[in-house]
């Protein structure tokens, strides 16, 4: 069976993870990614979040990305927007479309993941030692955190939101966004987070696992 692509607008943006059923805020300022949400907006309101494997131009693209829906989006006086990226499911480009357009344009293969409704939950103890672990990792890069709002979050919003803020380099995030399941995930991104936070420099340094 030939399998269906899907023609979607893509945003290649370094650090910037987007999960199913989750949201990314992002600022838009450039003139080429203002005429993207444009036209998404006058369209099926769909983006392809990637992240790029270099800093070339244009930079390589990662094969797996998520496409999102633009839930919320503020136009701004000076023709920037605040926008709101709600995930759908995540993808694997096919190729890159030759388009005309400002921004780059891929065909994704959606078939790859199944990203439908997932009601997978964490352990007791994998729960645990993700917030014990994401406790120390915070307190290591001085952030402040309100664990007791953390406390109150799902496993999913856990693990997916703390692989979006966490500052990990480009290599480990995506194999975060890559792997399956949300228990593996999760001991994934205690690793990544103890490995960081235990290399030279702690977790300002630049060693990474990738």
């Amino acid at each position: 069976m030939k399998r269906q692509l899907l023609r979607v607008p893509v945003f290649p943006l370094a650090g910037a993870l987007l999960f199913p059923r989750g949201h990314l805020p992002l600022h838009i300022f450039e003139p080429r990614y203002r005429a993207m949400v444009a036209d998404a907006m006058a369209g099926d309101r769909l983006i392809a979040m990637v992240q790029p494997r270099d800093s070339g131009d244009p930079p390589a693209l990662f094969d797996v990305g998520c496409l999102g829906h633009l839930g919320e989006c503020e136009p701004l006086d000076d023709g920037r927007y605040n926008i709101v990226l709600e995930g759908l499911g995540r993808f694997r480009i096919a190729r890159e479309a030759q388009v005309d357009t400002l921004y780059r344009q891929v065909e994704i293969d959606r078939a790859a993941f199944d990203d439908s409704e997932d009601d997978d939950v964490l352990g007791i103890a994998e729960r645990a030692e993700l917030e014990q672990e994401a406790r120390r990792y915070a307190d290591s890069l001085g952030y402040g955190v309100n664990w007791e709002a953390v406390s109150r979050l799902d496993d999913e919003s856990l693990v997916n939101g703390i692989a979006q803020i966490a500052p990990l380099d480009v290599g480990s995030k995506q194999a975060l966004l890559e792997v399956n399941g949300l228990a593996p995930r999760a001991d994934l991104l205690v690793q990544f987070m103890q490995f960081q936070r235990m290399a030279p420099g702690g977790a300002d340094g630049p060693e990474t696992l990738q």
